[in-house]
């Protein structure tokens, strides 16, 4: 396609499905803000409403299933999509709902960040609807991306060193899912990602910073997996940038509120415009 004399590529389109977050540091807001980083326009579905901030999560209003999969195929059937991700799903009705809208609509590039229980401690799946995501799910998913808390919650199994991650990628690579990236940041030492395909393991790597503001960091991390998909990257290259991108977002987290402030989604462009970001 071409417009006033230039050429113009295809836009990379990425869709979120997850809950709000009033605070902006995780939730849709952070699948947002991640994909506009990696150049992917995103579109979205809001599963629930929190009232958040970087201390705790004040109140949780849940959407009814029907109006969930309105959205999904408002934008689906009208822009299209390249990618998609879910986040907070809240209950086994909107799961069962969302995996048939995605069955239906033939969506494969999917990435499921299981989200359960936010920063700071508050549930954000009823425990009725594990069942739901393991069983309906995730065999339609391309990876999924739990951390240790999440692991525990799945599969029962309490991860402490690199062999037991490995032995829950397996248990959970046999749920369904196509690949399996267990975070590693719970565990001492530098931050690893354990990444498996079935039949090879694959480590990343990097630096670890001693900051609170880490809210956010599992959303903004799947989604920056989910962005490189839709620009049509492997999936070992997706969670490559995603791992280099979510630490630079750490480094350069935000001392935003009294608690666990945000990462920084936008820390290259603050960089390359040279805006002193210290808040009081």
């Amino acid at each position: 396609m071409e417009s006033g004399g230039s050429k113009m590529t295809r836009i990379p389109r990425a869709l979120t499905i997850a809950g709000s977050d009033s605070g902006g540091g995780a939730g849709i807001q952070a699948d947002l803000k991640t994909f506009a980083a990696f150049g992917v326009y995103g579109l979205s579905a809001i599963a629930a409403l929190t009232a958040q901030n970087t201390v705790g999560v004040q109140g949780i209003i849940e959407l009814g299933p029907e109006f969930v999969s309105l959205q999904i195929r408002a934008v689906v059937e009208d822009i299209g999509v390249d990618a998609v991700k879910t986040g907070m799903l809240s209950n086994a009705a909107i799961i069962s709902q969302v995996a048939k809208d995605l069955r239906e609509l033939g969506l494969e590039k999917i990435v499921v960040d299981p989200v359960m229980v936010a920063k700071g401690g508050d549930r954000l799946l009823r425990m009725d609807a594990i069942d739901a995501m393991t069983q309906e799910l995730f065999p339609l998913t391309l990876v999924v991306t739990p951390n240790l808390h999440e692991v525990a919650a799945l599969i029962g199994l309490e991860v402490k060193t690199l062999e037991d991650m490995k032995e829950a990628a397996r248990a959970i690579k046999a749920l369904g899912p196509r690949y399996v990236v267990i975070k590693g940041g719970h565990l001492p030492g530098k931050p690893l990602d354990l990444l498996f395909d079935g039949n090879n393991f694959r480590e990343y790597t990097n630096v670890r910073y001693d900051t609170p503001h880490t809210h956010g960091t599992g959303c903004t991390f799947a989604s920056a997996i989910t962005a490189g998909l839709a620009r049509g990257i492997s999936i070992e290259e997706a969670v490559a940038h995603a791992k280099a991108y979510i630490t630079a977002a750490i480094r350069q987290g935000l001392p935003l509120g009294k608690g666990h402030g945000p990462v920084n989604h936008f820390h290259n462009l603050y960089r390359l415009a040279g805006w002193n970001l210290e808040t009081s």
